[in-house]
């Protein structure tokens, strides 16, 4: 592990906050390169930072730098499904198909559940079933494979016209998984129904009407703006410990199910506008907020209950190289946003997880319980 992850003091604006310093110091300290955090609540607005921008640097990661959102961007693209909604060009419960007659999908399949993940349809990025049992998916995953590919340009079609192939997990509407084709489809649904790309209707409807200036579609682009911090991937290679830089790289092998880049302060006022009811009519906002009861997931969030009877929405995101952290209550009152960049320490996937669940849970308790104990969190 390289020293430079224990050389830099956090840095922090607003009231102090030292047990948040503390959590965020420990997320470096367990082997992560850096993180950013803001937290929005009654007692103002706390940014902190900790670790370094870039490894063998000693500069601390930018507080309102640019970082890649992975799995957050499924509540970006579920609120545009619903906007349209709003606007009568999509029913939600209406079938999938209708826009999208050159799939083949089960007529059975709606809206509701490609947003909801109930749709039964294999992941193109892969599945994990009951009985411990791994099968690939349609693009690279992991390790050596993903790097050798990570300039590759996909279409969407790509990627789920092979997941639509494999046969279906359950019946649509009868259980419950997460799946990343539910979401390449809401693309297509959206550029279908309205004639414009994804990017240019998450402009009009999302993105411009808030100020998200700072958020990006980025589509096949491998680029992101400044300022923001490194991003790295441990993996092995020939039986060795190989960390490469995943700062840059083509996200279109994510699409809309996770490849949108943005800020803590643009996810806060886009987090706090939407529980708030500034971007949904309350009828759909509700029919957001509804949970799944296996997984608690409504359409594009979880919904978690607190030790003290509250309730949170969040939606958190990464892969390789990034980790991203969006939570807030149901007015959008109180909200934490975050951003974490893995560094070099040689930790498998179980080690890394482990290690940011157990401070993301601490996150969460300190900022949504008053530092009492939190209940064991879903990842998404």
């Amino acid at each position: 592990m390289s020293e430079s992850l224990h050389t830099v003091e956090t840095t922090a604006a607003g009231p102090d906050r030292p047990e948040l310093r503390e959590a965020i110091q420990e997320i470096v300290d367990s082997g992560f390169a850096g993180m950013q955090l803001r937290v929005n609540d009654e007692r103002g607005e706390w940014v902190g930072t900790a670790g370094v921008r870039e490894l063998g640097g000693a500069e601390a990661p930018p507080a309102d730098g640019h970082f890649r959102i992975g799995s957050i961007t499924k509540t970006f693209t579920a609120t545009l499904v619903l906007r349209l909604v709003a606007e009568g060009r999509i029913g939600l419960d209406a079938p999938a198909d209708d826009h999208l007659p050159g799939f083949g999908l089960d007529r059975r399949i709606t809206v509701r559940m490609l947003l909801q993940h109930t749709s039964g349809l294999f992941s193109f990025t892969g599945e994990v079933y009951d009985d411990g049992t791994v099968v690939p998916g349609g693009v690279p995953g992991i390790g050596k494979e993903w790097m050798d590919n990570r300039s590759r340009t996909y279409r969407p079609e790509e990627l789920v016209r092979p997941a639509l192939s494999r046969p279906a997990r359950f019946a649509p509407g009868a259980d419950w998984s997460y799946s990343n084709t539910n979401y390449v489809l809401a693309r297509l649904l959206i550029e279908k129904a309205t004639g414009r790309s994804h990017a240019e209707e998450m402009r009009r409807l999302v993105l411009d009407p808030l100020g998200l200036t700072g958020t990006v579609v980025p589509d096949a682009s491998p680029e992101i703006p400044e300022p923001h911090a490194h991003g790295y991937y441990g993996y092995e290679d020939a039986g060795r410990w190989t960390v490469a830089d995943t700062t840059r790289f083509n996200p279109s092998w994510i699409s809309a199910a996770g490849d949108m880049i943005s800020t803590t302060r643009d996810l806060h006022t886009f987090f706090s506008a939407l529980m708030g009811g500034r971007l949904l009519p309350a009828p759909l906002l509700a029919e957001m907020r509804t949970p799944h009861p296996k997984m608690g997931y409504g359409l594009g969030v979880f919904v978690e209950k607190t030790d003290d009877g509250g309730t949170i929405f969040q939606h958190n995101g990464g892969f390789w190289g990034w980790a991203a952290l969006m939570y807030s209550t149901p007015d959008g009152s109180r909200t934490l946003t975050g951003s974490v960049t893995c560094g070099d320490a040689e930790l498998d996937l179980a080690a890394t997880v482990q290690a940011f669940e157990k401070v993301k849970q601490r996150l969460v308790k300190e900022v949504f319980c008053d530092g009492r104990t939190a209940p064991d969190r879903p990842t998404g």
